[in-house]
């Protein structure tokens, strides 16, 4: 590999070509070496995989109507409640299986701290599964 020009009338000028040629050497070998492997690298084993036949689980848990009004009763599927009386029914709802559940319908006006008592009530006596109902209909 010549790093000079053997016609240059200075003793040691520099080459101002690039010599390409190697390099394509080197690709072409390159691309014949993956032209080879690619085929050896897509092998599949076959193996035979146990087939697992059962029905989807088609008991749905039922849901739970709360609703809090701007003063902040609380109704239990349309039943007004009191305090004592939702946490004992949010404990048995808590151990049915499977656990159901809590569709909160809240009034715009309601405080959040009612109804982040309800949810952490909710959560502590097993009701984990809690969604919030809105009506889209309402500005």
């Amino acid at each position: 590999m010549a790093f000079g020009n053997p016609r240059a009338t200075g003793a040691s000028a520099p080459m101002t070509e690039i010599n390409i040629i190697p390099l394509v050497d080197v690709m072409l070998v390159l691309l014949v070496i993956f032209i080879i492997t690619a085929p050896l690298l897509t092998n599949a084993v076959k193996i035979d995989l146990p087939q697992a036949s059962s029905a989807p689980n088609l008991t749905k848990p039922d849901n739970i109507q709360l609703a809090i009004d701007a003063g902040g009763q609380i109704y239990w599927n349309g039943e007004a409640v009191e305090q004592a009386a939702l946490d004992q029914r949010l404990r048995e709802a808590g151990q049915r299986n499977p656990a159901p559940e809590l569709h909160v319908h809240a009034d715009k006006a309601t405080r959040y701290e009612i109804l982040a008592e309800v949810m952490s009530e909710a959560s502590k006596d097993g009701v984990t599964r809690i969604g919030f109902v809105t009506d889209p209909r309402t500005p």
